[in-house]
């Protein structure tokens, strides 16, 4: 997932090293913004589906087959090729990358649903942020993976620029090895206590099998019990009365008091126990929970518009640095390892110590504090990038270099691992899942805005002209996040029964 850029770039070098003139080693844009967007398709199909199977089948059932669909489509895509008559390599590696994106999106609301039951109140956002940092390991592994195999290949390359094909196969098909490491604890792992507790069977078998769990409902039925006993002893003072009254109504006297000996037993479970589940669209057609599910989502749509699109400026940095080389004139493999070395260089600048300040913090300072703040951070880094752009790129790259770094800093220390804790916990164990994946999903699909609308404007009126007016636009984003985080809820120290007064969905 996170090595598409260097073997988009190797892929150049693989079919085009014939073309002519700046097509020359470069993969056309529609196919290169084909193969990166596709991964975006699948897990926007897969968090949506994946998600609501993960409540309805069982959280540990679909987190494996997500994992199995991952292992066997990374390594399908590693043999893509192109059809002697019809479809081109790029349109099947799209395909099986479509796929292995559907499997990837599975683990995302799977992950931090497992992981939120599982945990303890203390550390319960801490061990999510910890689970989703790994990401940076990804981000920094994918280059170092792809330096080393081409350093392996390097003088077959220089002899024969062909060899590269071996190169992006190997690097697509490594992918698929920290998966078949972990495949055997996800087919062995048993569902929480939380979701297992979950009675989702027929409405009429509500009545039996939904005991009082929270404070609210055993106060229920303590002071429906006190009522019963009291209706008790006031039809036995009746009886008595009644009795000393008229011997003749002695008969129906008996009937009544039977009827109110067994009466209290009934009473005595209260109407609660009679309720129904309510569905996941009843559920959200209240608005005090529809705004939290609004919340997360456009919090994510927002960030990863922004995420994603802020990539198209690691290039720029990579030559700020001098780690970008010269396409005309370079070999092709020291080409290629020197952006692995830039790729390197831009991630360990901010983005893999944005990931661990949040862990180390989170419980400190709170889901919605980190997030507040990474917004408006990156609201204002955005206007003065977008701004000032041409200005600072041309008077002082390493003013730029830092800008960007800290850009990257406080996406992750701030809304890119928020927005995977957050939905992980402010969700009913019934519906966790499913109103992640759609949170999830809304991510994804900012993801796709970005890559397949915004990449489009950058070159629009010269190289790399229109990329001050999308940071610009990027800080709008940041704002719209901002102020969606106001809909959610702090979840701090809380536990997830807290969070969610889970009697709410019954009905």
């Amino acid at each position: 997932m996170f090595a598409i850029n260097i073997v988009a770039m190797i892929l150049g070098f693989v079919y085009y090293n014939d073309a002519q003139g700046d097509a020359r080693n470069t993969v056309p844009k529609k196919w290169d913004t084909l193969i990166k967007i596709a991964v975006q398709v699948g897990c926007l199909l897969g968090q949506l589906v994946m998600g609501r199977l993960g409540d309805k089948v069982g959280r540990t059932t679909v987190y494996a087959a997500s994992l199995m669909i991952a292992i066997i489509t990374t390594v399908a895509s590693a043999f893509s090729s192109s059809m002697v008559k019809g479809i081109n390599v790029f349109v099947v590696l799209f395909i099986w990358r479509v796929l292995l994106g559907f499997g990837i999106g599975g683990d995302y609301p799977l992950t931090a649903s497992i992981v939120s039951e599982y945990s303890d109140v203390g550390n319960r956002g801490k061990m999510m942020a910890a689970v989703f940092a790994f990401q940076g390991f990804g981000n920094v592994l994918a280059p170092i993976v792809s330096l080393i195999v081409t350093a392996c290949f390097m003088q077959s390359i220089n002899r024969d620029v062909l060899y590269l094909d071996y190169v992006w196969r190997i690097i697509v098909g490594v992918g698929c090895i920290p998966g078949v490491a972990t495949l055997y604890w996800r087919l062995t792992m048993t569902e929480s206590e939380r979701f297992q507790r979950i009675d989702d069977g027929p409405p009429g078998d509500a009545r039996v099998s939904t005991p009082p769990s929270t404070e609210h409902e055993k106060l229920l039925v303590t002071s429906s019990q006190n009522n019963a006993i009291d209706d008790l002893a006031g039809d036995r003072v009746a009886e008595a009365n009644e009795s000393a009254d008229a011997e003749s109504q002695t008969s129906q006297t008996s009937q009544t008091s039977q009827t109110s000996q067994t009466q209290p037993r009934d009473s005595a479970y209260p109407a609660m126990h009679q309720r129904r589940p309510k569905t996941f669209a009843q559920y959200f057609s209240e608005w005090k929970h529809l705004k939290v599910l609004l919340g997360t989502s456009i919090a994510w749509l927002s960030l990863d518009i922004a995420f994603y699109g802020i990539n198209l400026n690691s290039s720029i940095v990579i030559g700020a640095i001098g780690f970008a080389g010269n396409l005309a004139t370079d070999q092709p493999a020291h080409f290629i390892m020197y952006n692995c070395l830039g790729n390197i260089i831009i991630n360990l600048l901010g983005s893999v110590p944005g990931y661990w300040i949040t862990v180390f913090l989170i419980e400190r300072l709170g889901r919605k504090k980190i997030q507040l703040l990474g917004f408006l951070m990156l609201t204002i880094l955005y206007l003065i990038l977008g701004f000032g752009y041409h200005q600072i790129l041309d008077k002082s790259p390493g003013a730029f270099i830092f800008l960007f770094a800290l850009a990257q800093l406080f996406q992750n220390f701030g809304p890119n691992v928020t927005t995977f804790v957050i939905p992980g916990e402010v969700f009913p164990t019934r519906f966790r899942a499913t109103a992640h994946g759609i949170s999830a999903a809304s991510g994804k699909l900012g993801a796709i805005i970005a890559q397949g609308g915004f990449l489009q404007l950058t070159d629009m009126g010269g190289k790399d002209a229109w990329i001050n007016h999308l940071l610009q636009i990027f800080a709008l984003f940041m704002l719209v996040g901002a102020g969606a985080t106001f809909w959610i809820p702090e979840t701090k120290g809380k536990s997830l029964e807290e969070i969610c007064d889970e009697s709410e969905e019954y009905h």
